[in-house]
């Protein structure tokens, strides 16, 4: 890697999750302020509880009926228009769900794919299993470098030894912006390079909070 090349850093999503949606809008203020390239993957928190279904709370199982119709239409776009698109159609498709509040719908996938110019056919994926194969490999991917016991996001960057270091969040809200965003963004990284760390937490006391979005 040159001197001045960009450090890549790999974000597993589903756009599902609002927790996630937060993370990745502060992933993008961290591309202004540190020398780092965001490569975005699909995961699926419908894949991830696919085997707990009756472990989970009610409320929780019902809003992943339709968790994997967004993350198929996503993987679609992805095969049949290049890994370039995947950014922005998550865009487009976050700040449809949550930012405007109109939730994973069919209609605002739709909306979303005219928002980046996508073809409109690309929400027939949305109930065609034709990528899953694809889907799930990328789901893998990213949650085998931090385990089942976590969700959406995973991040994952190149350590010092040349292996990556991964892990899940941070879970944070609002995004943090500016010279914010750097501090979190050193300090996650001097954490999750710690050899043995595993875990920081507190209950969550706020919603996420779009408003500077």
């Amino acid at each position: 890697m040159s001197e001045n090349a960009r450090t890549p850093v790999d974000f597993w999503f589903d756009p599902l999750c609002p927790w996630a949606w937060m993370t990745s809008r502060w992933m993008l203020e961290v591309e202004k302020v540190r020398n780092v390239e965001v490569r975005w993957h699909v995961m699926s928190l419908a894949v991830l509880n696919e085997d707990r279904m009756d472990e989970l709370p009610e409320e929780y199982r019902e809003g992943l009926k339709d968790a994997i119709a967004p993350v198929r239409v996503v993987t679609a776009a992805r095969e049949l228009h290049g890994d370039a698109v995947v950014g922005p159609l998550y865009t487009a498709l976050g700040t449809r769900f949550h930012n405007r509040g109109e939730g994973p719908t069919r209609e605002a996938v739709a909306a979303a794919l005219a928002d980046v110019d996508l073809p409109a056919d690309l929400i027939e994926y949305a109930d065609r299993d034709t990528y899953d194969t694809q889907l799930r490999a990328s789901h893998r991917e990213g949650i085998e470098k931090v385990g089942q016991e976590v969700g959406t996001p995973v991040i994952a960057v190149p350590g010092a030894d040349g292996e990556q270091v991964a892990f899940f969040g941070p879970v944070v809200t609002p995004a943090p912006q500016g010279e914010a965003a750097a501090r979190l963004w050193d300090g996650t990284l001097l954490v999750a390079a710690t050899p043995g760390f595993y875990e920081i937490k507190r209950t969550r006391t706020a919603d996420p909070d779009f408003s500077n979005l």
